[in-house]
């Protein structure tokens, strides 16, 4: 059996959004979550594997948010 959970990240540190990311608005995006940064791909690579695995089978229907609580899902 196979899980049907999805990852939604926030904010990742890439080459794309790093013009973004160092300049003036980068430090409000980083101010948004508790850790006071941004994912990196690692971290968002993470919760993919899990969902990939065996061990996930009864996460179906779950959204993974990686985002570092800057958004909270109830």
């Amino acid at each position: 059996m196979s899980s049907w959970g999805v990852v939604a990240p926030g904010f990742v540190t890439t080459e794309r959004t790093a013009p973004f990311l160092d300049g003036p608005d980068g430090d409000a995006v980083r101010g948004q979550n508790p850790l006071g940064r941004v994912a990196t791909p690692d971290e968002v690579a993470y919760a993919v594997v899990f969902l990939a695995s065996e061990g996930a089978e009864f996460t179906t229907g779950t959204i993974i948010d990686v985002n570092g609580a800057s958004y909270l899902r109830s």
